[in-house]
């Protein structure tokens, strides 16, 4: 027998779709041993260590100072919103890849690329992030000891105040090799290790929120500043925006929890039930961390670095602040965990489909983890992290992660909006129910209705968020007070409107599930919402790492994964046995 060409046209390619036939989702080569208790951890112990330690001082002094507390209640919600996207296609497609994944089922191989792409390199940037912030923190228990001999004896690397570091922080990049090796030992041995340091860093921040409370100012959160302005929003509105844009990096700990559904022991049930639950926990100490930290202190004397350390020292209580830095050294290497394990998880979910190089996927035939993977990513890591300064690595956050959460809200619409197989009286003929025909009251019903299915959803979705991105850069701007803002909102809203009326016009699928989204269309599109306004208030820096990255990847892409991909060579076996 021999092959014939693939006889689909580039753009057919590019939109494939990866398909799972019967419970082909079940099968892994990767170890099913994760339990509800242990998913859940590892999203917690993620999302409660970079957030609190690296991003809440650096937060409230340069972006949005007491009202910091509203930056992770916005953030909180947009990404509750992205959760219940998230929980229901992991009880779909319980797969590694995540987002990744769910982008591949539901709109196709580029967008799927492309999302895949842009999370390993949030995962690195994070755990670069996280690094830094652990080495700054235990260097304040010998008052910056370690920084001054690295200085004195190698010499200043940088000037500071830029995109490299001022100093080559050994201990870092020796921190992130050290974590790597625990979690190349295997998927439950990197979850037992989670296990104890969730247990203990809760354990200190229950501490470290009744403590602070106790210095609590009131006079620090009401009240104007010396140039006329409010103490609780002393960078305005914006900067609580601003601020909560940067926080929700602080909750993709769900993200590291959906790559771990691959090694779920029952992930239809686990992931959902893991997803809430942890989001819960992280959203209320998150609230309470942020609040007592800015009564605890003036925001403008707050350290971005090691803040809670910091404002401790600065009250003289010697005690608390080396648990407080136990804590944080604690949490910070239980984030490093996490935030390892789901990296070469999301990479693999790639490199097995044939997108990205095949030697990434290789399993180790005695940890079953995808240990190449861990090699390559953690040397990347660890020359990230004796470099870069984490000022300018914290700014790069949030890009990736929000634009794959917002790939995931728009696949849960389309995914609901496609027809699904229904129990027919004949065995042998495959019937599909009306799912995503639009109803009577639609205009132009006939004409939609002689399109491929999905594709009308996909243009109501496309319309409705350009409408999304217009509003966000019109509010982002400041262009609404002007007239010809007022008549471009005006049109904005009509256009928004419009876009979503036309989703509620399709009829959703049958298909029975054991977990959905609740009230769809609306949470998964004001869930895109809340993402889109988040994603416009980024640095503009943020948006050029973000194109950077992808042109590097969009090259790999064309001119590797398009022809090894294992959908493609799925359509050039069925054209070979049809030839």
């Amino acid at each position: 027998m021999r092959e014939v060409p693939e006889k689909k046209g580039l753009m057919e390619a590019l939109f494939r779709k990866k398909v799972f036939h019967g419970n082909s989702h079940l099968d892994s080569p990767l170890k099913r041993c994760l339990t509800v208790i242990d998913v859940m951890f590892i999203a917690i112990g993620h999302m409660i260590g970079a957030g609190i330690y690296v991003l809440t001082g650096s937060v409230v002094r340069n972006q949005a100072g007491p009202s910091i507390v509203l930056s992770f209640l916005f953030s909180g919600i947009a990404a509750l919103l992205s959760a219940l996207s998230y929980a229901e296609f992991g009880a779909r497609f319980p797969r590694a890849g995540s987002a990744y994944t769910y982008a591949y089922t539901s709109i196709g191989e580029l967008w799927a690329f492309i999302i895949g792409w842009t999370v390993p390199l949030e995962y690195m940037i994070g755990n670069a992030a996280v690094a830094r912030s652990w080495s700054s923190y235990f260097d304040t228990l010998f008052d910056h000891a370690i920084q001054n001999f690295t200085i004195n004896t190698i010499g200043e690397f940088d000037v500071g105040g830029g995109f490299f570091s001022k100093y080559l922080d050994i201990l870092a990049c020796i921190l992130v090799i050290l974590v790597a090796v625990a979690v190349a030992m295997g998927t439950k041995t990197s979850a037992r290790i989670n296990l104890v340091f969730v247990t203990l860093n809760i354990a200190i921040l229950a501490f470290v929120i009744v403590t602070n409370f106790t210095y609590a100012d009131f006079n620090n959160w009401f009240g104007t500043t010396s140039t006329g302005g409010s103490k609780f929003f002393p960078y305005g509105f914006s900067g609580t925006l601003s601020g909560a844009s940067t926080c929700f990096f602080a909750f993709i700990g769900f993200e590291a929890l959906a790559t771990a559904g691959e090694e779920a022991k029952n992930p239809h049930r686990t992931i959902p039930i893991a997803t809430i639950c942890s989001l819960a926990v992280t959203f209320l100490i998150y609230m309470l961390m942020g609040a007592s930290l800015t009564l605890m202190m003036p925001y403008d004397e707050v350290n971005p670095n090691a803040a809670y350390a910091e404002a401790y020292r600065a009250k003289g209580a010697n005690v608390a602040r080396i648990i407080m830095t136990i804590g944080a050294l604690t949490g910070l290497i239980n984030n490093l965990i996490t935030g390892t394990f789901a990296l070469p998880r999301a990479v693999y979910a790639m490199a097995d489909d044939g997108l990205i190089f095949s030697f990434l996927a290789k399993i180790n035939k005695f940890t079953k983890i995808p240990l190449n993977a861990i090699m390559l990513f953690t040397i990347l890591n660890a020359i990230m992290v004796l470099f870069f300064d984490l000022d300018a690595l914290v700014e790069f956050l949030s890009i990736g992660t929000l634009s794959a959460y917002s790939i995931v809200s728009a696949s849960v619409v389309i995914m609901r909006y496609q027809p699904a197989p229904i129990k027919s009286d004949n065995p042998n003929k495959l019937e599909m129910d009306d799912g995503g025909s639009l109803r009577n009251w639609v205009p132009f019903r006939s004409f939609w209705d002689n399109q491929p299915a999905g594709r009308s959803i996909c243009v109501g979705l496309f319309f409705l968020i350009v409408g999304y991105f217009w509003l966000a850069f019109t509010f982002r701007l400041e262009f609404h007070n002007t007239i010809p803002g007022y008549i471009s909102l005006f049109f904005n809203v009509i256009l928004i409107l419009v876009a979503f009326l036309f989703i509620l016009g399709h009829r959703e699928n049958r298909l029975e599930l054991s977990y959905k989204v609740p009230l769809l269309p609306w949470i998964p599109c004001f869930g895109l919402l809340i993402n889109v306004f988040m994603m416009i208030y980024l640095a503009p820096i943020t948006w050029v790492r973000l194109f950077v990255w992808l042109a590097v990847g969009l090259v790999i892409y064309f001119t590797y994964g398009i022809r090894h991909s294992k959908e493609a060579r799925k359509s050039r076996v069925v054209a070979t046995t049809s030839f």
